[in-house]
């Protein structure tokens, strides 16, 4: 299967209608900058469709967007450094942890996205755990594969392997768009 169609539906910061429509939702979650939108651009090949930000921390609602107008990929608010007051990082992460964690419509798949030149940061790890509590379905997209030499790869992959153990790991370039038909069979099937 492709994605023959991709748009914008609404944002929301609460309970909404949208999140009861019975349509799948994907969700996109990661630290700031590590190319959250980039990854979803780069699946449905599109350069817009999500709204890219130079300066990290652009996301500050939870995004819907309709997907082959049968299922929704959901754009979540990046977690780490976003230059927001202390007080507006609090209740991002709050709304962040409501929707994947205590709304009422569960996600049907998660896609945490991760720097793979960097490595997964503790707040990556925090999350890994609390989807494995909560025995969701989770899935690591190491994004930036692009950057890395070829000559570090076989070592990046095997610390990757160490930490995340039994969930599957994506690599993925959003410019190269490597690992793109990889994650769509996952997504999709």
């Amino acid at each position: 299967m492709e994605i023959t169609s991709a748009e914008f539906v609404k944002s929301i910061m609460g309970t909404d209608p949208i999140m009861l429509d019975g349509k799948r939702q994907i969700s996109f979650i990661g630290r700031s900058n590590v190319g959250k939108s980039s990854v979803i651009n780069s699946l449905v090949n599109r350069n817009n469709l999500v709204r890219e930000g130079s300066m990290p921390g652009r996301t500050k609602q939870i995004d819907f967007f309709l997907i082959n107008k049968e299922f929704y990929f959901i754009d979540l608010p990046g977690y780490g450094y976003a230059q927001l007051s202390e007080s507006q990082r609090t209740k991002l992460k709050k709304m962040v942890l409501w929707y994947l964690f205590e709304n009422i419509v569960p996600t049907n798949k998660i896609i945490l996205i991760i720097d793979a030149e960097v490595g997964p940061k503790d707040s990556d790890l925090e999350l890994l755990d609390m989807c494995n509590r909560y025995e969701l379905n989770l899935l690591i997209v190491a994004n930036k594969m692009d950057k890395i030499k070829n000559s570090e790869m076989v070592n990046k992959m095997k610390k990757l392997k160490d930490i995340f153990q039994d969930t599957k790991i994506i690599l993925y370039s959003a410019k190269t768009k490597k690992g793109r038909e990889e994650l769509l069979h996952e997504i999709l099937d």
